[in-house]
């Protein structure tokens, strides 16, 4: 199969792996990324994969919460250049399109494509959009959460916003624990909120990398299971958010954090949204 250099440039800003490992990995995979991806794991590679964020191209990212914080919603409007995406009115109709999803409470990209703004369907703005500044420019993704509280937090720049639940809506400190939640899963990617979250394949996938990276170890093959279930334990850790380091203080886990302000206190969802 003929790989191209654009692709293993691509494997290699996904990765950070050298440039043969990933020629040799796509080569592999038969050119499938996220195949080549985990081959490069399985052999030991340092990987740096930004898993759902690596599709995304240019433009803006935003969140916001309704008036009294019981729902929260994420927006991604892409672009071409990086030109556009900080163009003041760029910005200002991408806004205007997430206060009306809020307004709304709308539960996915296409029943946002159908709203109106002034006369026009968003998804006829869009198109306006792209007519005008003589880029593409498309919805490219949208999220939403609804809880007792929710909290939102984009950072600077317009390239990664995130939205987070939590459980309980009656404590005074819930602005400030939100916005730090918010802020923890804008640093830290987790996966899921907690252990039992973690979707099966995605275990099955650890599993899998962890007993192989066990093998080339050398390890004996009736141990591999074992010490890929240990390998799945400090996955957990790092990638769940209640078990993650809270990043504020880092000798408690996000767990620890919330239940010293409320034994029953936990976080219900959360959803990140960010460019490449």
């Amino acid at each position: 199969m003929n790989i191209t250099a654009a692709q293993v440039n691509e494997l290699r800003k996904l990765t950070g792996a050298g440039m043969m490992d990933c020629k040799k990995a796509l080569v592999e995979s038969e050119g499938d990324m996220e195949k080549a991806v985990d081959i490069l794991r399985k052999k030991g590679q340092k990987v740096a994969a930004k898993r759902a964020d690596r599709e995304a191209k240019d433009g803006v990212v935003l969140a916001k919460t309704n008036a009294d914080n019981t729902y929260a919603a994420v927006l991604m409007i892409n672009c071409e250049t990086d030109f556009v995406a900080k163009n003041e009115d760029f910005v200002k109709n991408a806004e205007s399109i997430l206060d009306l999803a809020i307004e709304n409470k709308i539960t996915d990209v296409e029943g946002l494509k159908k709203l109106e703004l002034n006369g026009r369907t968003v998804e006829g703005i869009i198109t306006d959009q792209t007519g005008v500044i003589g880029e593409k420019i498309d919805l490219g993704a949208f999220e939403k959460i609804e809880a007792p509280f929710t909290a939102a937090y984009i950072h600077p720049g317009n390239r990664l916003a995130t939205v987070v639940g939590l459980n309980q809506k009656d404590n005074e400190k819930l602005a400030q624990i939100g916005r730090e939640l918010a802020m923890q899963v804008a640093a830290m990617d987790p996966v899921a909120v907690d252990e039992a979250d973690v979707p099966q394949d995605v275990i099955q996938r650890e599993i899998e990398v962890g007993m192989e990276q066990a093998r080339n170890e050398g390890k004996p093959e009736e141990m591999l299971e074992k010490i890929a279930k240990g390998k799945l334990n400090k996955f957990y850790r790092e990638n769940t958010l209640l078990n993650q380091d809270f990043v504020r203080e880092n000798k408690k886990s996000v767990r620890q954090y919330l239940s010293e302000v409320d034994k029953d206190l936990t976080v219900t969802a959360f959803k990140r949204l960010m460019l490449g």
